[in-house]
C-alpha cells in the first residue's frame, strides 16, 4: 500500500528478450528487483527470426506456469523453434510472480532494420513505464558512450556503440541496462542518470 491509503499504481515493464545471457540477466533482475505483482510485463524481441537459435533454454529453467496465467490477445502460438526462449521467459516470470500479466511481442524485421528505434516505438505504443535491457559493456562501449554524453547527449555515436546504450540515452521512459556479475555477485546497473551502480543479489 502507498502512503495516505492510496494504492501503488500498476506499471508496464518491458524487457528486451533476445536469446542471450544478457536478456536472461535482464529478466532475472526484473523479476527479483524491479517488478511488483500488479505490474504488467511485456517481453519484446525484435529481429530476423530466421537468424535466431533456440539456445535460451540453457539459461532459464522452464517450470510449468500456474493455471490461469494471463496472456495478451496479440500473443500467437508459433510452435517450437526460434521462439521457444520467449515461452521460457514467460514461464519463469509466471513461476516467480504468478499474478503478473505477461505479454509477448514478436517483431520480425527483414534486412537491416533499426532495432533500437523499433523498441522505442513499441515503448511509446504500449505506454511503457520501465524498459530493461541486458547489457554487455566492453571498454570500447564505455569510452564511446561517455564521449557521446560529453558531446551533448544522445548522438549517432551512441547509437553506433550498442543497442542497450542507445536505449538508455534515448528512451522517454526510465531505461535500465543490466549486467549480471557472476552467479551470486549481483548486478551492475546503468541508466541515464546513474552509471555503474552495483546492486547485490
Amino acid at each position: 500500500m502507498a502512503m495516505n491509503g492510496g494504492t501503488v499504481p500498476k506499471r508496464k515493464v518491458m524487457v528486451v528478450a533476445d536469446p542471450t545471457r544478457e536478456s536472461a540477466a535482464a529478466l532475472q533482475y526484473a523479476i527479483s528487483h524491479a517488478m511488483m505483482e500488479k505490474d504488467e510485463l511485456i517481453l519484446i524481441q525484435v529481429g530476423n527470426p530466421n537468424s535466431w537459435r533456440s539456445t535460451f533454454s540453457t539459461f532459464l529453467k522452464r517450470p510449468t506456469p500456474p493455471a490461469g496465467v494471463a496472456a495478451s490477445s496479440t500473443e500467437r502460438s508459433r510452435g517450437g523453434g526460434d521462439w521457444d526462449h520467449l515461452e521460457a521467459m514467460k514461464h519463469a516470470c509466471a513461476f516467480a510472480l504468478p499474478k503478473v500479466r505477461v505479454h509477448i511481442e514478436r517483431v520480425a524485421m527483414e534486412g537491416k532494420g533499426d532495432k533500437a528505434t523499433t523498441i522505442l516505438h513499441y515503448c511509446k505504443l504500449f505506454s511503457v513505464d520501465l524498459l530493461i535491457v541486458g547489457q554487455r559493456r566492453s571498454l570500447s562501449t564505455t569510452i564511446l558512450g561517455d564521449r557521446s554524453r560529453r558531446n551533448g547527449g544522445p548522438s549517432r555515436l551512441a547509437k553506433a556503440t550498442d543497442t542497450a546504450e542507445y536505449l538508455i540515452e534515448n528512451s522517454k521512459c526510465t531505461c535500465v541496462g543490466v549486467q549480471k556479475k557472476g552467479q551470486n555477485a549481483g548486478y551492475l546497473l546503468n541508466s541515464k542518470t546513474q552509471r555503474n551502480f552495483w546492486l547485490l543479489a
